[in-house]
């Protein structure tokens, strides 16, 4: 099977890392795959959420949302009330970054990464988080230089992509219109050492079954493990 862009249905969509794409955030990140642009920022601040004031422990946390022509009709901005997906996948963000620190490295501080979708054509979720990780380690080697933490507080990377069932067949990191019309639609979220984080697995239409689901598992973590490589080589030009 061919796919409407040409893609194979084991391919991800071409994917870059722009990193240090912002002058004022300690780190940042304009995210692209394919059609879905996602600009990523993560801020510093010397102070830590109620909860944590005393406990020497740090933080880090996500915002996301769609800018309004982010999408085939105008989106209203949230600033008054948010919207209960932007809710969710806010918390998916800031769960699955939190997943690979060390928050007691951190000290009293926390690390907000803003996650602003300007185009959406599927799998924005998951490219935020590939991209927000980029800007949390930009943020996190600036305030290592800056003598603010005495060792790394991240344990490794994490990286994410989506994988569904469409027309009966398994296609990797799913575009709008496929996603619009899969019988099964799963996020993956993996470290760099395999590990899961989070399985996102829900069937829109027709039931899976474990068969499939593996099938559907293993081609995401694949390229999953692609996309940590890229992160890699990206935070490595960029330190360059």
């Amino acid at each position: 099977m061919i796919r409407d862009d040409g893609r194979r249905p084991d391919e991800i969509r071409p994917v870059t890392l722009d990193l240090g794409c912002l002058k004022y955030a300690e780190g940042s990140c304009l995210a692209v795959a394919g059609n879905t642009r996602v600009l990523c920022a993560a801020s510093v601040e010397r102070r830590v959420p109620p909860f944590l004031v005393g406990s020497g422990q740090g933080w880090v946390t996500a915002e996301y949302g769609l800018l309004p022509r982010s999408t085939y009709q105008r989106t209203a901005r949230e600033s008054d009330r948010p919207r209960s997906r932007s809710q969710e996948i806010k918390r998916f963000l800031g769960r699955s970054l939190r997943a690979v620190c060390d928050l007691s490295a951190l000290g009293e501080q926390q690390i907000i990464v803003d996650c602003d979708v300007i185009q959406a054509d599927g799998g924005t979720r998951t490219l935020a988080l590939t991209g927000g990780f980029c800007a949390l380690k930009q943020a996190v080697e600036r305030i290592r230089g800056r003598g603010f933490v005495e060792r790394d507080p991240l344990i490794e990377h994490v990286a994410a992509t989506s994988v569904g069932i469409v027309d009966g067949e398994v296609l990797l990191d799913l575009d709008y219109s496929e996603d619009s019309r899969a019988d099964t639609d799963m996020n993956l979220v993996l470290t760099g050492s395999g590990r899961i984080v989070e399985i996102q697995a829900t069937a829109e239409h027709v039931p899976f079954d474990f068969e499939e689901f593996s099938r559907m598992y293993k081609l995401a973590a694949r390229a999953i493990g692609e996309l940590i490589q890229l992160q890699q080589t990206s935070l490595s030009s960029a330190r360059g």
